[in-house]
């Protein structure tokens, strides 16, 4: 064998070891896609919860500062009615099924 061929050979080589690098296994182009689909949906997610914290803080601050707020949460939440009130609850008819 001479010394040309076992240079190519080994290039040979090295290039495959780079090759299956880039197409397998950590570091690889799926493995890189994959986690930029997952940031993504990470970031999704995130807005997501920024929003609804966004909510929770407007609600908080409604709490803190007026009692209409609590009242009304009473009333949608649980049903309290004020001492004096008159409830009523309508009831729709359910439909008869025919014959």
């Amino acid at each position: 064998m001479t010394p040309t061929r076992v240079a190519i050979g080994f290039l040979v080589l090295i290039v495959l070891g780079l090759q299956t690098r880039l197409w397998v296994g950590e570091g690889s182009f799926a493995h890189v896609d994959g986690l930029q689909q997952q940031v993504e949906r990470e970031r999704t997610e995130n807005a997501i919860k920024e929003q609804r914290n966004r909510v929770l803080r407007a609600e908080i601050l409604e709490l803190k500062n007026g009692l209409d707020a609590i009242e009304e949460k009473a009333r949608s939440e649980f049903s309290l009615i004020k001492e004096g009130e008159t409830f009523f609850l309508l009831v729709e008819d359910e439909p008869s099924p025919r014959s």
